[in-house]
């Protein structure tokens, strides 16, 4: 029996993508089709490399073509990846798929130890990462990536000066911390450091990025609005720990993001400090915290809980060395890399299903 292109898209047609509930072919994901005599070639392009069903629909592809051509057929099927996007012409940054806010209500949450190891967990799944530390009176990546002694260098492009980011762990950065000495306050009003944010976003050669991130400041503040009027934002992730003061902070957070002139989607909630697990006993779970308190803000506002990351003592040793913990092996390394993976799916689905990111204008 001759093997017709037709008939296998038409057996690839009973493939659905599980998280934007249509099938491959519809949504364009089957490409390159080959057939020579019982063999039966084709990529699978799905919307993130960090798909966390990659498998799965894998199988679902080798299961439907056994079934209509039998199993004596010869099956190449390479699974790849391209990053979809909601910035389409995007007058600034155009060449950034997304753009992903990580923001907390308050302080001392982790957030900027999330945002770190989430870029470097999507690195490590093949995307193009960036990540902008918007906490210009605090700055901490340059610790948490082993760059403070760095400065970036600076080139001239129709004779404007723009700032080449600094990379590790395949991570592009850019931060206060990069041009400001080490041991000193950087004590400035709000114009001044939304001035820097849009120089962050603006003056520094980002180049091809899937997902560039942006680690807010704690709380509400001019730096979360100049963000929202300077790029289009793809969604936000609010970091909160269980406790009730923080998930009341964390609640103010995602509610201005909610407000109707700003109306930047929720990706989801992440809890940190979720629970507390020793290093040599990783099934032991204690919650020093309270429990499941980012689990019952993301049921209360109906989004996503994405992940729930476990205080363990190498995090902060991880922090402190500049050796993010997601590069390590243990519990810390796989709660990080399922984030990544929630947050792709998220963005996936947010830009299938909504409408296109658009700059907001706050009067």
């Amino acid at each position: 029996m001759k093997i017709e292109k037709n008939d296998i898209l038409k057996a690839l047609s009973k493939v659905q993508d599980p998280d934007l509930k249509k099938d491959l072919v519809t949504l364009g994901m089957i490409q390159n089709l080959d057939v020579a005599e019982n063999k039966i070639s084709f990529k699978v392009v799905l919307t993130t490399p960090a798909c966390p069903l990659k498998e799965v629909i894998k199988n679902n592809c080798i299961e439907v073509l056994e079934e209509t051509f039998g199993r004596n057929i010869v099956l190449d099927i390479h699974m790849t990846s391209n990053v979809t996007s909601s910035r389409a012409n995007a007058p600034l940054l155009p060449q950034v798929k997304n753009i992903i806010a990580i923001a907390s209500g308050k302080g001392g949450v982790g957030k900027s130890t999330t945002a770190s190891n989430l870029a470097v967990a999507l690195a490590k799944m093949g995307a193009k990462v960036g990540l902008i530390d918007a906490d210009i009176s605090g700055p901490s990546i340059p610790i948490m990536f082993n760059v403070e002694a760095e400065q970036p260098s600076v080139k001239q492009v129709e004779g404007k000066n723009i700032i080449i980011p600094i990379e590790q762990y395949g991570v592009k950065l850019m931060s206060i911390g990069f041009l400001t000495p080490a041991d000193s306050a950087v004590v400035w009003r709000g114009p001044m450091a939304s001035s820097a944010l849009k120089q962050f976003i603006g003056d520094v050669e980002w180049g091809d990025l899937d997902y560039l991130l942006i680690d807010l400041p704690p709380g509400t503040s001019d730096i979360h609005l100049t963000m929202v009027q300077t790029v289009p934002v793809t969604g936000v992730v609010i970091v909160t720990t269980p406790q009730k003061v923080a998930l009341g902070d964390a609640t103010k957070g995602l509610t201005m993001f909610r407000q109707p002139q700003i109306n930047v989607p929720i990706l989801g909630v992440v809890e940190n400090m979720a629970y507390f697990s020793p290093e040599e006993l990783p099934e032991n779970k204690y919650y020093l915290f309270g429990k499941e308190g980012g689990k019952r803000l993301a049921e209360r506002f109906d989004v996503p809980l994405l992940g729930e990351i476990p205080i363990v003592q190498s995090i902060r040793e991880s922090g402190d060395s500049g050796f993010p913990a997601v590069l390590k092996s243990g519990i810390t390394e796989k709660a990080f890399s399922a984030l990544a993976e929630a947050v792709a799916r998220q963005v996936a689905i947010r830009n299938a299903e909504k409408n296109k990111t658009e700059v907001v204008q706050v009067n």
